[in-house]
């Protein structure tokens, strides 16, 4: 334990912290990204400076190195959350990536502490261009294609009786599933303005509304619409502040969705609910987890509702 809080750990933190908070706010704030540099580049700055600054001076076995980085994590956690930065459920969603990286950065900070190839200059040098490198990806990296995510139920009533709770539905239930007790917002609602093309759907969700124009009106087989407004996808927990970070605003966002009903048989009909979005989070195979696995919950609210209220 003593060989982890001395003065030359501390004062590889606060080299580590300055640089990488720096690197963050230049991502975040000037260059609009969340990305590849503050979810990859950064762990694993913030992973490897400690045991390569603090391995130079004193001599660390591995577990200290990965001790020191450790430390360095609960650290920028906490001055994200103290100075209002971040909340808890981004940091819990993105900390196996944090974690994978960091402990890839803290190896190699380790194994290259002893090397007298790697001096200060050389590793100010090797960090400004992997953040430009990385900064450069980020910006040009963006979303293109629709992401569609499709749920399915079957409900065993006709399929014009489950028409009607497609259009308009009341009030949900309070969710018992864990993803909506984090603060992700979620449906309760649905209410119509006007009958067929051009119709304005919202759907409400507890941040918000779905301002929907009905684009395609198809009785009782497809119910197709845009997205025109949306509200925010969650309501972040900060244990110090209310908080309103970046990636609320325009970083997940959903352009269009459908209800597709199909007749099995006189009895039976199968529903499925699709949304088309776009997630510029990346690196997006990680973040595509997240956001499926939110939207398939949400779809599953809605769609077991509306089995439950044709059946009944």
């Amino acid at each position: 334990m003593n060989q982890i809080w001395n003065k030359t750990n501390y004062k590889s933190w606060i080299i580590t912290l300055v640089i990488v908070q720096v690197l963050g706010y230049i991502s975040i704030n000037y260059f609009g990204d969340y990305g590849w540099t503050v979810f990859f580049l950064i762990p694993i700055i913030l992973g490897f400076l400690p045991p390569f600054i603090s391995g130079r001076k004193i001599k660390l076995s591995k577990t200290d190195a990965y001790n020191l980085s450790f430390v360095a994590f609960i650290f920028a956690s906490l001055l994200l959350l103290i100075f209002a930065i971040e909340g808890l459920i981004c940091l819990l969603m993105a900390s196996p990536l944090l974690l994978l990286a960091g402990w890839i950065g803290s190896y190699f900070g380790y194994r290259l502490s002893g090397t007298k190839k790697l001096n200060p200059t050389n590793l100010t040098i090797i960090i400004l261009i992997l953040s430009f490198g990385f900064l450069g990806f980020d910006t040009i990296n963006k979303p293109e294609k629709l992401i569609p995510v499709t749920t399915k139920v079957k409900v065993n009533v006709p399929i014009e009786d489950v028409w009607k709770n497609v259009i308009t539905f009341d009030t949900i239930k309070e969710p018992e599933n864990w993803i909506f007790k984090t603060g992700i917002s979620y449906p309760t609602n649905a209410t119509i303005e006007g009958s067929g093309v051009g119709a304005i759907r919202y759907c409400n969700f507890t941040t918000g509304s779905f301002v929907e124009p009905i684009t395609t009106w198809n009785e009782p087989n497809l119910l197709q619409f845009d997205v025109k407004e949306q509200p925010i996808p969650m309501n972040e927990i900060n244990p110090f502040w209310d908080i309103h970070p970046p990636h609320l605003d325009g970083y997940f966002k959903s352009y269009k969705g459908q209800f597709k009903l199909t007749k099995e048989n006189d009895n039976v009909t199968i529903l499925e609910g699709t949304t088309w979005y776009k997630n510029d989070i990346y690196p997006e195979f990680y973040w595509k987890l997240w956001s499926d696995y939110i939207i398939h919950n949400i779809h599953n609210r809605v769609l077991e509702h509306i089995k439950k209220e044709s059946e009944n």
